[in-house]
């Protein structure tokens, strides 16, 4: 089962690549179950030279050699390491070989020292070795061995389209949340997700709350390994396992009635039935995964379970856990428990812990007698999943949800759920119903969370006004410290700030961080702050604060928050000019999307991988951004506006400012508004006015910049004051008025000073350079392009590296009769014949190189001549780029 392994095969060919000029030996490391035979199999399978193949077995360890003879395929003759190593590359021959050793954790030592020795001492023998092995098992002086690796490819666990796409391919399409439930079960392990796949019931997928077994083959070997145990031991398993978290080993001494827990745990750990940890706590003690877990408990028995849990609940000291376990330990309704449970959650929602309050919800729910009311706590646990930000899990719950009596809170969850899945026009329909149905005097506490998921809804359209006045809404009407109060004004600074107020936001947030000073709410407000700070030109401030926001396994964040942060901590990271920073953060919240299903904040954190892609000229990486951040829609604005960033960013790298003024022109018709005009919310204008100058449109870039700077000015925002400015300056270039257009350029980047915006201070200097290149001042041209490119290399930014390099030699400098192809072209020929024969229309080149189409036709006809060809595929055919 080779899905999701694509980038492990790829990098282990890229090494047998390497191998064709040296010998060299990977680590191929994964646990049992994660892959490892297939992808030797097709690694295999590719392979045109000789292929050696082993595997290792446990009980061959005393057998030295063994491995090597097994390779060899010849009875074991003895000898060396140096001796087997010669061995095999006299069967490798001169041509390529590959050697693979499955198991190699269970090889025998001389076998491996062979291998190395092969490698070592036979450099010229054009080989790959790779080990494939589980590091767990491995003894100490396999470590030692493997120590001298070039390299590890390790097999990390499946991600949650690789799962869903396994069981589609086995005829078991699945869910989103089942995908993401097996995946979490399983850890993603490929052996234990097929098994799962096969063994449960096709028909029980669908259900929300489904118990998932462990596979056959876990559920025997755990067993086994239980009767293996001593008395003590199994029944710390036992406590472990009903217990069901990482605990402190005293709550499992007590559960366990052990006076000395050691022992036990020892002999646990060693048979791999718990796994030890530690941190601030002291030692703790967890089940190795769910499965292990589950396994237990179905050895355990439901009486048994049931009433270690019933103990459990006299032991612990949260009342969260104690009340959990009682519920779990209850088959039957407990109006008594349901209201203990229901008041407990309130509790949590005043901290923002949502993912508590949908398990107590929904365990209060189950045992709740009324209808109403149980109907009510259902739809509350809804709610506070979508708090949460486990929105797979919420709308797996939505018939459920859409078949209970419509009251303004189930029309309000319904809106919030749309909201989260960037459905804009379902999310207004539903809460504006929510609103026409709510008695704001009678239920104040249900119009302040009706109110707060407008606060959201407008966020979402970018309507800052809206979000200012939504969120003064729920003041009037919420509790002060409930949780809508909270995130209300957690929020209210982004609104002031989109509608044109941002010493305002910044007062906001100030106030905000003075009530809310820890706990989960103080997230919300963390990363609200370092969304500010994004917007107003404070990078430096951003990253921490973004930073402190993303994880929420400390406090009970919310996964809602922690994408919002993973997004913007992208920008920051971006702007400062740590790209490699700005795509860990991307790749951090794409896990966290694809785990949640959340699909509002995906094009904001895809917006800035497609940027990246696309200056480092890797256009496929940039596309499948694209691709990924348009996949579930852009209903709202804030989900539109990045993912029309993206596209306009790649046009601009690629030089085509024709597909540019296309992409961006709908974001300049009227009526559009709210933030999208504010400066720093997104930088569009610049991009815009600029392709507007490249393309010609003279008089529509003037009119277009002119209410931007005034309005960049009103509001003091620099970067974008500098941005418009290098694209004014472009202006003036093009009007012919080079004094003014140096004034423009040199306070754009005057007004950069001091901030850690290198891009942007790159970007100033490529379009000043080419301005100065058009007026005929070549040397000062060149003088300002190679500050750009040296900017730009500093960013890995390889596009406009190049571009710097075309408008140098196209200006002549530095450029000698050795720089060009066998024809004698002038620089200027050069740069236009490079960028026609790579596919460009004359209007494109036009536009990279800054001149007119009539100036690049004048070109084309003397490059014709020259070459002695009439057309473009000839002149492809003919022109050697040199």
């Amino acid at each position: 089962m080779l899905e999701g392994r694509d980038t492990v095969v790829t990098r282990l060919s890229a090494y047998r690549r390497r191998a064709a000029t040296a010998a060299c030996m990977v680590a191929l490391t994964g646990p049992p179950g994660s892959g490892r035979t297939a992808v030797l199999d097709a690694v295999a399978r590719t392979s045109d030279g000789v292929v050696l193949r082993g595997r290792a077995a446990r009980w061959e360890q005393s057998r030295a050699g063994g491995v090597v003879a097994q390779l060899l395929g010849t009875p074991d003759e003895g000898g060396t390491a140096f001796e087997w190593a010669g061995r095999l590359a006299g069967r490798i021959g001169d041509g390529a070989g590959l050697v693979v050793v499955d198991d190699a954790h269970e090889s025998d030592l001389l076998s491996l020292q062979a291998l190395s020795t092969l490698v070592a001492h036979h450099p010229r023998t054009t080989v790959l070795v790779v080990l494939a092995l589980d590091p767990a098992r491995a003894g100490r002086e396999h470590h030692e061995v493997l120590a001298h690796v070039e390299g590890t490819v390790r097999l990390d666990p499946l991600d949650v389209r690789s799962v869903a796409a396994i069981a589609a391919a086995r005829g078991r399409p699945l869910t989103p949340l089942a995908a993401e439930r097996l995946r979490r079960h399983t850890r993603g392990n490929p052996r234990h997700v097929t098994a799962l796949i096969d063994e449960v019931d096709p028909d029980e997928w669908a259900d929300p709350f489904l118990r998932l077994p462990p596979p056959a083959a876990v559920s025997v070997a755990v067993r086994a390994e239980l009767d293996l145990l001593d008395e003590d031991a199994r029944t710390l398993v036992e406590a472990v396992c009903v217990l069901g978290e990482r605990v402190e080993l005293h709550e499992v001494a007590r559960l366990a009635r052990l006076g000395d827990v050691l022992g036990p745990l020892g002999e646990a750990s060693t048979a791999r039935l718990v796994t030890r940890g530690g941190g601030q706590l002291g030692p703790t003690v967890g089940p190795p995964d769910p499965m292990v877990r589950a396994a237990v408990l179905d050895h355990l028995g439901p009486a048994r379970a049931a009433e270690l849990r019933r103990l459990a609940a006299t032991l612990v000291e949260q009342p969260e856990r104690c009340l959990r376990y009682l519920a779990a330990a209850t088959t039957g309704r407990d109006p008594e428990l349901a209201e203990r449970l229901d008041a407990l959650s309130g509790e949590a929602a005043a901290d923002g812990r949502w993912s508590t309050v949908a398990g107590l919800l929904l365990d209060a729910s189950r045992l709740t007698d009324e209808r109403a009311l149980r109907e009510s706590r259902l739809t509350r646990a809804v709610d506070a999943m979508i708090g949460a930000g486990e929105c797979l899990d919420a709308q797996a719950l939505v018939p459920v949800v859409e078949s209970l009596r419509e009251t303004p809170l189930r029309n309000a969850v319904l809106g919030y759920l749309a909201i989260i899945e960037g459905k804009a026009g379902e999310a207004g329909a539903r809460l504006s119903r929510a609103w026409e149905l709510t008695d704001a005097d009678a239920d104040p506490r249900t119009a302040a969370l009706v109110a707060q998921r407008h606060v959201l809804h407008a966020l979402g359209r970018c309507r800052g006004t809206d979000v200012v006045e939504w969120t003064d809404r729920v003041a009037h009407r919420a509790e002060p410290g409930s949780p809508e109060a909270v995130e209300a004004a957690a929020i209210r600074g982004l609104g002031l700030a989109a509608a044109g107020d941002p010493a305002g936001a910044v007062e906001a947030y100030r106030l905000a961080a003075d009530q809310i000073r820890h706990g989960a709410q103080h997230q919300r407000v963390t990363m609200g702050r370092g969304w500010l700070a994004v917007v107003t030109d404070d990078v430096d401030e951003a990253r921490p604060e973004l930073e402190s926001a993303t994880p929420t396994t400390q406090l009970g964040g919310s996964s809602r928050i922690s994408l919002w942060a993973w997004g913007w901590l992208a920008r920051a990271r971006f702007l400062g000019g740590d790209w490699d920073g700005a795509l860990a953060a991307v790749d951090g919240g794409r896990a966290l999307g694809e785990r949640t299903g959340i699909a509002l904040t995906m094009p904001l954190i895809e917006w800035t991988a497609a940027q990246v892609h696309s200056l480092r000229g890797e256009s496929d990486a940039a596309d499948r951004a694209v691709r990924r951040s348009e996949s579930r829609g852009t209903a709202y604005e804030i989900m539109r506006v990045p993912a029309v960033l993206a596209r306009a960013h790649i046009a601009e790298s690629a030089a085509d400012y024709e597909r540019v003024v296309r992409v961006l022109a709908p974001l300049d018709r009227p009526g559009v508004g709210g933030c999208l005009e504010e400066p720093g919310w997104w930088p569009w204008t610049d991009v815009y006015a600029n392709a507007l100058v490249m393309t010609g449109r003279l008089d529509e870039a003037d009119r277009f910049l002119r209410p931007h700077e005034s309005r960049a000015a009103e509001r003091g925002h620099r970067s974008t004051a500098a941005r418009l400015g290098y694209a004014r300056g472009r202006w003036f270039g093009a009007h012919g008025d080079i004094d003014a257009a140096t004034s423009s350029f040199e306070a754009a980047l005057r007004t950069l000073d001091g901030m850690a915006l290198r891009y942007d201070r790159a970007r100033i200097h490529f379009a000043y350079g080419q301005t100065l290149r058009r007026a005929g001042k070549r040397r000062d041209a060149d003088t300002v392009l190679l500050v750009a490119r040296e900017l730009f290399d500093s960013l890995g930014a390889t596009t406009y590296v190049a571009r710097c390099d075309r408008e140098v030699r196209a200006g002549g400098i530095g450029a000698g009769r050795d720089d060009r192809a066998a024809v004698d072209l002038t620089p200027q020929e050069t740069a236009v014949a490079e960028l026609v024969t790579r596919g460009m229309a004359n209007r494109e080149v036009a536009a990279e190189l800054h001149v007119s189409t009539k100036t690049v036709q004048y070109h084309l006809t003397r490059i014709y001549a020259k070459f002695g060809v009439r057309t473009r595929a000839e002149l492809i055919a003919r022109h050697d780029p040199g």
